[in-house]
């Protein structure tokens, strides 16, 4: 089943309609702060992105939480919900896929992102499921961290500071 790709247009106050396909889809896999997935969802607003959410969930996604961090955006969020991680990967056929993860290799800015490329984000308490790390090792990325304290950033942080350095890239490669 092929997803309908819409597009994102430069405003004619900002010289012109140029419009280019949806840049990126952001993943959520596992998600369990329904605060982080409101802000995302909102995030994907902005950007034009297409949300997936991976269950299983941990909130229900009426709940308050997710409304009150999303704002009146919510409704306007292209969300797609999967039963889980095999189904996502039916469903969506993700050309090309990234994983932030501590444990990544490689620095985000070493990514070249492209248009209709899926940034994977695991859950806040236990990052991507563990087989991931063996099944995406040449996928897997992270936001650098200078800190010597830092450990991880806030999933609903991570995720805005990755979408806006590939929506930078997607943008300037345009």
């Amino acid at each position: 089943m092929d997803q309908e790709i819409t597009g994102f247009c430069t405003p004619p106050e900002n010289g012109g309609s140029r419009c280019l396909p949806t840049p990126l889809h952001l993943v959520l896999i596992r998600p369990e702060i329904p605060h982080n997935t409101g802000a995302i969802g909102r995030l994907c607003v902005g950007l034009d992105c297409t949300l997936h959410l991976i269950r299983p969930l941990g909130f229900r996604l009426g709940q308050a939480e997710i409304r009150r961090a999303g704002l009146d955006y919510w409704p306007h969020v292209r969300l797609t919900v999967h039963n889980g991680w095999e189904d996502y990967l039916e469903t969506a056929h993700p050309p090309r896929l990234f994983f932030a993860s501590t444990r990544g290799g490689r620095s985000l800015y070493d990514c070249v992102f492209q248009p209709g490329d899926h940034l994977a984000f695991g859950s806040e308490s236990y990052g991507l499921p563990e087989p991931f790390y063996d099944r995406y090792a040449d996928s897997l990325f992270r936001i650098p961290m200078p800190g010597p304290h830092a450990r991880s950033i806030n999933l609903a942080n991570a995720v805005a500071i990755v979408a806006y350095e590939a929506f930078r890239q997607i943008r300037a490669g345009g």
